[in-house]
Order: structure tokens, then sequence, then C-alpha cells
């Protein structure tokens, strides 16, 4: 099973079905790519769970230690992490049964994502969730607000 940046049809299946999406290294400053990539996905209407031992809270909303502690079924982690960490992170989204791994621009661990796609998860590597959430068309949010 290749991965699902090569295909257009599978990542806006994988975008579109999804309901929950874990930020794992969500930050709490507005400045940062994490915190504003969870505002979006928030505006464009997913769940979002914000995954950072070092912070207790986001704009009111508890804030995670590990994935394991989310108290729904997750469909999207979605990786803010150095690559070093994907392979620990893979093996909590596969403890918690979720549906996806996807790292972001940058993050890639060719090592982490056979794990996944082992376990039977879609693999996303080095891209960004919402420029391909924009680039597939799935909703009608303003890229601009």
């Amino acid at each position: 099973m290749p991965l699902l940046k090569a295909n257009d049809n599978a990542m806006r299946d994988v975008l579109s079905r999804a309901k929950v999406i874990a930020v794992v290294g969500h930050s709490d400053k507005p400045e940062r790519t994490s915190y504003q990539i969870a505002q979006f996905l928030r505006r464009a209407g997913y769940t979002v769970y914000p995954v950072n031992p070092t912070v207790k809270e986001i704009d009111g909303q508890p804030s995670y230690s590990s994935l394991k502690g989310i108290p729904e079924q997750v469909d999207i982690v979605n990786v803010f992490r150095r690559s070093e960490y994907l392979s620990e992170i893979v093996d909590e989204a596969i403890a918690i049964n979720a549906k996806t791994v996807w790292a972001q621009l940058g993050v890639s661990n060719q090592q982490a994502a056979q794990k996944a796609l082992s376990a039977g998860l879609n693999v996303v590597m080095d891209a960004c969730l919402k420029i391909e959430y924009m680039r597939l068309g799935i909703g009608e949010i303003d890229s601009a607000s």
C-alpha cells in the first residue's frame, strides 16, 4: 500500500471522512504553525484534540499528554514533532486504533511509515494537512481566515 501523498483520491477520502483530529505537538502560541493549522481545522468543522504534555490547556480546551488520553476515536493523528519522534507516535496511533497518521511538512520517517502501513493505517508524510485540504477542495472554508 503506497503512502497517500501520491494519491489525491485517497487523501480526499481521508479528509472528507475524518471527524476527529489529534494534533500532536499542538502549541499554545498563536504564532506557531501547529496552533494556526489546528485553528483552521476547527473552523473547517473537525473536532481537534491538542496533544502536548508541556501545556495544560489551549484556548480553554484541555491538552492531552498522549494520544491514549483522548476520550473518543481519533481519525487522523496530525504530527508536528520532529521526525525522530514519529516511530513512538505511530506506536501510540496504532494502540488507539487511529485511522491515519499525517506528518506535517518536513516530518518523515520511512520505518515509522512502514510500521503504520503494516498495522493498516493510512499514512501521509511531509505534507501540510491545510495545504492539501485547500488544494483538494474539501470544504468551503476561506483560506485567509
